[in-house]
C-alpha cells in the first residue's frame, strides 16, 4: 500500500482516455481552464446541489482553488480531472477522486458538467473512467459517492456507473448557499470487487444521456 502511495505522489497528474473523453489535469495557469472552472462552480445547478466550504466567486478565487487542487495531488490526497472532448479538446466539466485514504483504501468521488455539455452522459462516462483509475492505478478498495437528497439525476449517474445506493445520511451536507443549515445525503458506494457496469459509455452513448444538471459532491 505504501508503494501505491509513493507511486501516486511521484506521478500525481495522470491523463485518462476513453469513452470519447480525455481527462487531464486542470491548469491553474490557463485562463481558459480557470474561466471554465469558475463558470462550473457559478452555475445555478451546481449551487443548487452543492455548497463548498469556501465560495468561489471570482477569477482569483478560482485560480487559488485550482492551485489547492494541484497541491492536494502532490500530497497524494486527491486527484482532479478536467473533462474534455477527446476529439475537439472542448472543456466539458470536472471529475475528482477526493479524500484519498491510503490506509483504509478508500476515497470519495464527485463531478460536475458544464451546461452546454449536459444530456450526453458526459458525467457517467467521466465517472466511469475515474473509478477505473482509482481501482487500478491507485489500488483503492472502495469509492463513496454522495449527493443531496432529491437530486435524482445524480442518483441515476451513480447507479449507471455501478455505485449502489446504500442509505441516507441525515444532515450530512450544507443546505444550498448556507453554512448554518444542513440537508440529507444519498450515499452510494462501489467496491473494486463489484462487477463493471454494463451501461454503454462509448461514443454511441453520447446522445442518449439524461445527465442534464448532473453534479455530485466534487
Amino acid at each position: 500500500m505504501s508503494e501505491v502511495h509513493e507511486h501516486f505522489a511521484a506521478h500525481p497528474f495522470p491523463e485518462l482516455h476513453g469513452n470519447g473523453l480525455r481527462l487531464r489535469p486542470w491548469n491553474a495557469e490557463s485562463d481558459a481552464d480557470v474561466s471554465a472552472y469558475l463558470r462550473g462552480l457559478s452555475d445555478p445547478e451546481f449551487q443548487r446541489w452543492n455548497t463548498p466550504l469556501r465560495f468561489i466567486r471570482d477569477i482569483d478565487a478560482a485560480r487559488e482553488s485550482l492551485l489547492a487542487r494541484t497541491d492536494s495531488a502532490e500530497r497524494g490526497t486527491a486527484v482532479s480531472f478536467c473533462v474534455t472532448d477527446a476529439d475537439t479538446g472542448a472543456l466539458l466539466g470536472h471529475v475528482g477522486v477526493n479524500d484519498i485514504n491510503h490506509i483504509m483504501s478508500c476515497a470519495r468521488v464527485g463531478y460536475w458538467i458544464l451546461p452546454e455539455a449536459r444530456g450526453r452522459r458526459v458525467a457517467a462516462r467521466a465517472l466511469n473512467l475515474a473509478a477505473r483509475y482509482a481501482f487500478t492505478d491507485l489500488a483503492l478498495h472502495r469509492l463513496d459517492l454522495g449527493h443531496a437528497l432529491g437530486h435524482d439525476l445524480s442518483c441515476r449517474v451513480a447507479e449507471r456507473c455501478g455505485f449502489r445506493y446504500e442509505g441516507t445520511l441525515r444532515g450530512a451536507m450544507f443546505e444550498a448557499g448556507r453554512h448554518d443549515a444542513f440537508r440529507d445525503v444519498h450515499l452510494h458506494g462501489r467496491l473494486a470487487t463489484d462487477p463493471e457496469p454494463s451501461a454503454p459509455f462509448g461514443r454511441r452513448a453520447a446522445g442518449l444521456g439524461d445527465d442534464r444538471g448532473a453534479v455530485g459532491l466534487g
